[in-house]
């Protein structure tokens, strides 16, 4: 267990600052907010440092150190980048939380430029439909099947640049990916229940399938973990691409499956969901 207590293997990088700054304007706005604190405002704001967290465990700690020695450390870490942070932060609500506690005069002329400027226009075009459902959805599933690609993933393992370009997209995509599934994290969700269930289904399945080619592949796939001298635990390097299929298989199914129960559940009873609402209601007195 020395590892896990190495000094070296949690690095005190610029993503850990990024995300303690995230955190501070997160709870600032929240402490701004004319909106009184409760239970529902508390369970977001758990779930969103709760990402911030996993995304800090995923590319600042063992995980992130042994990733270049141990595949299954290496598949966590995509797991959490692509299937646990990303939910977690969009649960949290994060707009307009962040941007509240900057000054009014930084403020306005953000939201006015990014909004409504006409400079940004085709970029907003183009934003528009990277996050619609297809589009996400085919960038998501995408993104997981190219950086698997033996060419590309050994790539990683050589060039930080190309391995931090990686994880980006793997965030980035996510979190287009996961706002279709979790109606709580957007206003107006596009897809109805019963076809979240069919979305979040099939993003499933592509995962499953990749899954199972490194499962049952018959040689070790990537050549940079093949040819290592010396492994941590002394497992080969076919043993390690089994423990990461099966890391993606199980572990990697979980969030998708916490979603689609209650993407079921609301297709299969409607009338619960309009009853709670109903219930949360304020009552006249």
């Amino acid at each position: 267990m020395n590892w896990l207590f190495r000094g070296s293997n949690w690095p005190v990088e610029w993503p850990l600052y990024a995300l303690a700054v995230t955190a501070a304007l997160y709870l600032l706005g929240g402490r701004m907010s004319a909106a009184p604190s409760d239970a529902s405002r508390r369970r977001r704001g758990f779930c969103f440092y709760a990402g911030l967290a996993t995304v800090a465990l995923a590319v600042d700690s063992p995980i992130d150190a042994y990733a270049d020695t141990l595949f299954w450390a290496h598949m966590i870490q995509h797991i959490l980048l692509m299937m646990v942070a990303p939910p977690l932060l969009l649960i949290g609500r994060p707009w307009p939380r962040l941007i509240r506690p900057l000054p009014q005069s930084i403020r306005l002329p953000i939201a006015r430029t990014v909004l409504a400027g006409p400079v940004l226009e085709p970029l907003r075009v183009v934003a528009r439909f990277v996050a619609s459902p297809l589009p996400a959805f085919l960038l998501f599933n995408g993104t997981l099947v190219m950086w698997h690609i033996p060419a590309l993933y050994d790539l990683t393992l050589r060039n930080a640049t190309v391995h931090d370009v990686e994880h980006s997209l793997f965030f980035a995509t996510g979190l287009l990916f996961w706002v279709h599934l979790l109606p709580a994290a957007s206003g107006r969700p596009q897809l109805s229940d019963a076809m979240r269930v069919a979305y979040g289904t099939a993003a499933l399945v592509v995962s499953w399938i990749l899954a199972i080619v490194l499962g049952i592949a018959p040689n070790a796939a990537y050549s940079a973990y093949a040819h290592l001298a010396h492994r941590p635990g002394g497992i080969s390097a076919l043993a390690d691409q089994q423990l990461a299929a099966g890391i993606m298989w199980v572990p990697g199914s979980i969030p998708y499956t916490v979603v689609l129960f209650f993407a079921a559940y609301r297709w299969l009873d409607p009338a619960g969901g309009r009853r709670r609402r109903i219930n949360l209601q304020p009552r006249e007195t």
